[in-house]
């Protein structure tokens, strides 16, 4: 049995990896889109199920406001004398000198929850992680950020003890680890491994330099010795490999014995011709997780089987029985629950029932228009990931806008600054139309401009459809959900992608997604109602 990387694919990057008992547990960053952190598990790290979505309610997280690629990072998870401890970073800054985040903890006594109310650790970094010492205490580390315009903005590794009984930081922080030259220091685990400390962190930034480093030390008051030899794990010198970006990662030990290191990774797709901004490629599914197996040479130091480039097919663990999820969504979803299916997330914060509603119209997800799709406040977006280079998703929507400013449909979305969708809205001249509208680094033009397509009078609904085919995605329409048109521009899913964002702004670390909205500029929250949501994986 083989472990095919990716195992989280899509938009999961920063895995913080654990085993209890027969169960692994994932937990992943989700940035700006709520609920804030994905949980996945898994019996034998070949096969994976989306389990929970632990922080869902506004006392855990409110990233109301929160900039594009703000909110939930590297999310640490870990485990303690029957506790699930979780922390987490909420970035409110992301661009220029300063880093104004907030690091939490809560804890659970299952993974579903529920979860405790958070306590503020700190504002000192981001990419914090809980270690819990063989004596009985635990240590926070973080990425210690120094917004002097003179220094390096990554100062170091920060450690700092946890007092559990008071629920707060004790004694004064010290930098136990300053990195190597290749700087970027960030994204710390801490482990006890046969009388040594182990710090695991990420350097090299989140792009194509991206890389894991092993350092140790006897104590934590020793300073830590970096691994001789290079990165742990990158894709640097391997220009050609499958995935690229490998980095950020963090340990797990099977029952048998073994270690495996999950770590970040991205796929990037080319374009016909060679890119100006980015000749290595563009990876419009954003950061994934990956898995390798790791093991420990005579002087104790951690390599990766295979090559520190990391493998796409990984040993399964010994002994391990493969075991099969049954899905954990519906491909075409009916909205015939009172929930939703756990892949679809909204943005920021969670949609009440004056934005969004399962039961206002049965069967239908209905969202009442609010705040456009460049607003960091409240969107009615509704949207899942791109999971795959080759799929279809499809919408079936009745509306009836009575201005311009009211406009719902289909949507390709990376952020406030990047989007596409395809949309019903209203025309002086036609009535209700079909438009095509794209935002391409806050420049928004429309496909049809003076000439959408006008939708017949007597049609109930509309249907829309996006095809995404590698590097390029289309969209179409139809009134009867059999006869489709295809709209006469075909997008670049590159523009949907962290490099391109990242090429325009500095700051881009997400993902694209697919998803519904509406919109109202009016005010008056005229309703959406889609009676299903198809999401389909197709072959290249």
């Amino acid at each position: 049995m083989k472990i095919k990387n990716p195992i989280l694919k899509g938009f999961h990057p920063d895995p913080s990896i654990i085993r209890v008992n027969d169960t692994y547990y994932i937990a992943s960053s989700t940035f700006e889109w709520w609920p804030g952190v994905r949980i996945h598990e898994s019996k034998d790290l070949v096969n994976w199920h989306l389990l929970t979505c632990p922080l869902s309610e506004k006392r855990l997280l409110d990233m109301t406001g929160d900039p594009d690629s703000g909110g939930i990072w590297a999310p640490d998870l870990s485990y303690h004398n029957g506790t699930f401890y979780l922390v987490y970073t909420d970035a409110k800054v992301t661009n220029g000198a300063f880093k104004d985040c907030v690091n939490y903890l809560t804890t659970a006594k299952d993974i579903c929850g529920p979860w405790s109310d958070p306590v503020t650790l700190n504002t000192a970094g981001f990419d914090a992680s809980l270690f819990h010492d063989d004596d009985g205490r635990k240590y926070l580390v973080n990425q210690y950020w120094d917004p002097r315009p003179y220094h390096h903005p990554f100062y170091g590794v920060m450690c700092t003890e946890f007092s559990e009984e008071k629920g707060t930081l004790v004694g004064e922080p010290r930098v136990i680890y300053k990195g190597t030259e290749d700087r970027l220091t960030e994204g710390p685990h801490l482990y006890k491994i046969n009388g040594w400390y182990y710090l695991f962190v990420a350097q090299g930034g989140t792009g194509y330099a991206h890389q894991a480093r092993a350092a140790r030390a006897k104590s934590l008051s020793d300073t830590f010795e970096t691994q001789p030899g290079g990165p742990l794990l990158t894709t640097l010198d391997a220009p050609y490999h499958s995935f690229q970006k490998a980095g950020h990662g963090c340990l797990v030990q099977t029952p048998e014995g073994e270690w495996y290191f999950a770590h970040l990774m991205a796929r990037p797709l080319h374009h016909d011709t060679e890119s100006i901004l980015e000749p290595k490629g563009w990876c419009p599914l954003g950061r994934e997780t990956g898995i390798q197996k790791l093991f420990w040479d005579e002087d104790g130091w951690p390599h990766i089987a295979g090559g520190h480039n990391g493998l796409v097919d990984v040993e399964a663990p010994l002994g391990a029985v493969e075991h099969k999820w049954e899905p954990d969504h519906p491909e075409k979803d009916d909205f015939d629950k009172d929930t939703l299916n756990i892949h679809f997330q909204s943005l920021r914060t969670p949609l009440a029932g004056d934005v969004c509603s399962l039961t206002d119209r049965p069967g239908h997800l209905r969202l009442y228009g609010h705040f456009s799709l460049a607003s960091t406040y409240t969107q009615a977006h509704i949207a899942r990931r791109w999971q795959s280079f080759y799929f279809e998703a499809e919408v079936k929507m009745a509306y009836e806008p009575k201005s311009f400013q009211q406009f719902a449909g289909l949507t390709c979305y990376y952020s406030t600054r990047s989007w596409s969708c395809i949309e019903m809205t209203w025309h002086e001249t036609y009535g209700r139309v079909i438009d095509v509208v794209s935002t391409d680094l806050d420049r928004t033009e429309s496909v049809y401009e003076e000439h959408p397509v006008p939708v017949p009078a007597d049609a109930a609904y509309v249907y829309f459809k996006v095809k995404v085919q590698g590097i390029r995605y289309q969209y179409f329409y139809s009134f009867d959900g059999k006869t489709w048109t295809a709209v006469p521009k075909v997008f670049d899913s590159a523009k949907l992608s962290d490099e391109y964002l990242t090429a325009a702004y500095g700051v881009a670390f997400t993902g694209a997604f697919v998803g519904m909205m509406s919109v109202d500029g009016l005010g008056t929250k005229i309703p959406a109602d889609f009676d299903y949501f198809c999401y389909r994986e197709c072959a290249e």
